[in-house]
């Protein structure tokens, strides 16, 4: 189809958003403000209602995120019903019906009965006039038990007024006190039921009581339940169980622990399958079709050196319509001839960028596209098919002009042992690509990756004049198995020498200033820094962690207390990180803040009090070494609720400033 486009950043058809949308933000100086890269995003996760009507999304108000409500037909200069969340963070949003929205906040605290600080996930419902706020599932008797109460596993179409979710429910009678409520690898006492949800009250029933070890429900788009996956313990094992007339058949068993297991994305498009992707079995994660009448599984969509990322869902159906998968930049191929022909308009219309459907009304007719490329934050357009026009609606970042915004490109090299390393560049705007100060960049996960794509965080240091690298070290996901495999067990070895080897090419390439080079890095990527200032300490000149781990014993010992020793979330974490959970020797030598005496560069270390992914302890940890060890750190802790995401506008802006004082004071630019 021919599709003419038109942008407008004040539009009538969503009233009044520009108001909302953050002001504009002054750029006499040579840079823009910290301000404008680390305010939160202006616009996340639209949604449209299934008649199209009316579109939800979350926007920061005062700093944090809230939910506002927009009539797409309204008057310019109509007011969008804003939803703060208080103390709670607005995660995500999902349309129930046309009149009733679903909030997912979280909160991080220390709940009654619990010893230490968690993070609690809750769902609730609301109409679109802001009325009527119901907490979803608080009538369960294990409701006060569950880190979330958020998982919603489908909808029925036929009764927009109900919704499904799972719920880990007591199923056998306990008292207060009970040491069995807080020990997760107890599932005697706890079983995953399915639940009908009541959007409107809030309250619950059972549709379905789940067998000890339930790890999942399948159902379809008419509140029929398809099936469900159970798992074993040592050896670690999903069993997909399909609903034969209230039967369940084992049609599969599947690997599980460690990084393997059983995914279900939801049934095939016609409802004769089921589409899964598992992980740890297979070259590279593909999906795949399970015959729902015979079991049979065969290959749905793959692609050579390229894991598939996910399946692409029909928000309103649950049918899965495409794949996702990474290159350099996110690619989507749809099964649909109609949706891959919309698909392959859109990316002519924004050539060289990821371009990405976003929610549309039930009819399909009115969509919200999402446009991202290195120099283009995130930016929504709304797409009238009927018209075949479409309008900008905002830009997550609307005070960054393209020209503050550094170059990214790949950057691939070889590590030492010869395996192929991709990586990502971003070069300062306006500087010479010789003999510039560097900061490296480790992404976190470490089962993550970088691409070329807008970072706010990254795009803020090159236009401050650094070059930024920003290496897929080994292990990083998206590559295939036997890249992930090689980064299993390499924590701190040959995960940092891939590290390393980028700064050398840099280096070897006339980029990088020897004496002017920073590493840098979030969560696992906070390792890494730790890592690298420690083992590789004369290539850098400076070290930023935010949350990162320093003590691997610790780490450990921490998912051990909260899961269990023969847990899969221990298996998952031993994997990545030594041989075995009990690996003394290896877990040492791999353990920053064990060798604080061999750093010798300054440590600056940023934490927030309430992370619950990565304890606050893990900095607190490396200080006292640094400190013992007479070396020069400085540890800021973030109070206030701040957890591991940096979910407010002032911990962004603070951890920005903070670190662009400290670059300054070390590499100068």
């Amino acid at each position: 189809m021919a599709i003419s486009y038109r942008a407008a950043r004040a539009l009538a058809l969503f009233g009044c958003f520009a108001l909302f949308a953050g002001h504009a933000l002054a750029q006499t100086q040579s840079h823009p403000p910290i301000e404008a890269f680390g305010q939160l995003p202006a616009i996340m996760q639209p949604i449209l209602t299934p008649d199209g009507k009316h579109f939800a999304t979350i926007q920061p108000l005062n700093g944090k995120p809230a939910v506002l409500i927009y009539q797409t037909d309204a008057p310019a200069g109509t007011l969008p019903v804003a939803i703060p969340t208080g103390d709670w963070i607005a995660q995500a949003i999902i349309w129930a019906n046309n009149n009733r929205l679903i909030l997912v906040i979280k909160k991080n605290y220390k709940a009654t009965g619990f010893t230490k600080i968690e993070t609690w996930v809750r769902a609730l419902a609301i109409s679109v006039d802001g009325s009527n706020p119901v907490v979803l599932m608080a009538d369960q008797r294990g409701f006060r038990y569950n880190g979330s109460s958020a998982n919603f596993i489908g909808r029925n179409l036929d009764d927009p007024d109900h919704i499904y979710s799972v719920l880990y429910v007591p199923h056998m009678t306990l008292t207060p006190g009970d040491s069995r409520l807080t020990k997760d690898e107890d599932l005697s006492v706890f079983r995953l039921d399915l639940l009908k949800v009541d959007v409107n009250t809030g309250t619950a029933e059972t549709l379905a009581k789940g067998e000890p070890y339930t790890k999942s429900w399948i159902i379809d788009n008419h509140g029929n339940i398809v099936g469900r996956v159970d798992g074993t313990k040592r050896p670690f094992l999903d069993h997909l169980f399909l609903n034969r007339s209230g039967t369940y058949v084992e049609v599969g068993v599947f690997p599980a622990g460690e990084d393997k297991g059983l995914n279900v994305a939801g049934l095939t498009q016609d409802g004769t399958g089921l589409v899964i992707m598992r992980s740890g079995e297979q070259p590279t994660k593909t999906l795949e079709r399970v015959d729902l009448a015979t079991g049979k599984i065969t290959t749905l969509f793959s692609v050579p050196d390229y894991d598939v990322d996910d399946a692409t869902v029909d928000r309103w159906t649950g049918r899965v319509t495409g794949a996702a998968y990474t290159d350099d930049s996110r690619k989507v191929h749809y099964f649909d001839p109609n949706l891959q022909a919309l698909q392959d308009g859109l990316e002519k219309a924004f050539p060289g960028l990821s371009v990405r459907q976003g929610s549309s009304n039930l009819d399909g007719d009115k969509l919200i596209v999402a446009v991202e490329g290195p120099r283009t934050p995130l930016t929504y357009y709304y797409l009238n098919r009927a018209a075949h026009q479409a309008a900008e609606v905002a830009s997550s970042y609307p005070n960054l002009k393209s020209a503050d915004l550094g170059s990214e490109a790949p950057y691939p090299y070889k590590a030492r042992d010869g395996l192929d390393i991709h990586a990502y560049l971003t070069l300062p705007p306006g500087k010479p690509e010789k003999n510039l100060p560097t900061v490296v960049m480790p992404h976190g996960g470490p089962d993550a990756r970088d691409q070329l794509r807008f970072d706010w965080w990254a795009q803020f240091l090159a236009n401050r004049g650094y070059v930024v690298l920003q290496p897929n070290f080994r292990g990083s996901a998206g590559y295939g198995r036997k890249f992930t495999e090689a980064g299993l067990h390499e924590w701190g070895l040959k995960v940092q020498d891939d590290i390393s080897d980028g700064v050398k090419k840099l280096i070897a390439d006339g980029i990088a200033d020897p004496k002017r080079i920073c590493i840098i890095g979030a969560s696992f990527g906070g390792y890494a820094t730790l890592a690298g200032a420690t083992f590789t300490s004369d290539l850098y000149a400076c070290a930023v962690s935010w949350a990162g781990v320093s003590d691997l014993h610790a780490v450990l010992a921490t998912e051990i207390q909260n899961a269990g020793r023969e847990s899969e979330l221990v298996s998952f974490w031993s994997s990545r990180i030594g041989v075995a959970a009990d690996d003394d020797k290896q877990l040492s030598a791999t353990s920053p803040a064990l060798h604080a005496d061999q750093v010798k560069c300054p440590v600056l270390l940023m934490h927030g009090e309430s992370d619950t992914t990565v304890r606050i302890n893990q900095s607190e940890i490396e200080e006292k070494a640094l400190l013992k060890a007479g070396k020069t750190v400085e540890f800021i802790r973030f109070s206030g609720g701040e957890d591991h995401y940096m979910n407010v506008a002032d911990t962004r802006i603070r951890m920005l400033r903070e670190t662009e004082r400290f670059l300054a004071k070390y590499i100068g630019n």
